[in-house]
């Protein structure tokens, strides 16, 4: 034990990261940060970190599947949304790219078309005016593409939800 840890009141590291993993899963980036932030010697942090990985408690991949199983079904994220979290959260690209590629693309897409259904805010009748679809188109392309959802599934969404509730009018 150092002459830090024996002075210092309150925690140990590991007790600090099993207090932090008992909150969520963390990324090992995630938790050398937290660690880190609460002031333990960096040779603390990579021995807790050791130390979680012998007990398998840090499991990057295990994290950003279960990240990415959880945003897109309870948030309505999209693929690139989820991609930037991961990335702050310390994923490598490659580890993100595995746990993306879970999603169903039909999952992801029928997830889009109901956002933007809940999104739309005019009648069928009012999308015969250009200047109102053309507003609306916008809005929802908006929202959509601030979820995360790639352009190309933002158009073709938008346009469908559009048509069908301007046909359903």
């Amino acid at each position: 034990m150092s002459d830090d840890t024996a002075a210092r009141s309150g925690p140990s590291p590991w007790d600090a990261a099993l207090r932090l993993l008992g909150t969520r899963a963390r990324s090992r980036a995630e938790m050398r940060d937290r660690l880190n932030a609460r002031g333990f010697t960096p040779d603390e942090v990579e021995q807790t970190l050791r130390r979680l990985d012998e007990w398998k408690l840090l499991d990057d991949a295990d994290f950003a599947a279960e990240w990415v199983r959880s945003r897109h079904a309870h948030s309505g994220r999209g693929r690139l949304a989820l991609k930037r979290e991961l990335r702050t959260k310390g994923i490598d690209d490659e580890t993100a790219a595995q746990a993306l590629d879970q999603i169903d693309p039909e999952d992801e897409r029928e997830i889009a078309v109901r956002l933007a259904e809940k999104k739309l805010n005019v009648s069928g009748e009012q999308l015969g005016d250009r200047e109102i679809r053309a507003k609306a188109y916008r809005r929802l392309a908006g929202a959509l593409g601030r979820r995360g959802y790639p352009p190309e599934m933002v158009g073709s969404v938008v346009k469908e939800v559009l048509d069908r509730a301007r046909h359903s009018a």
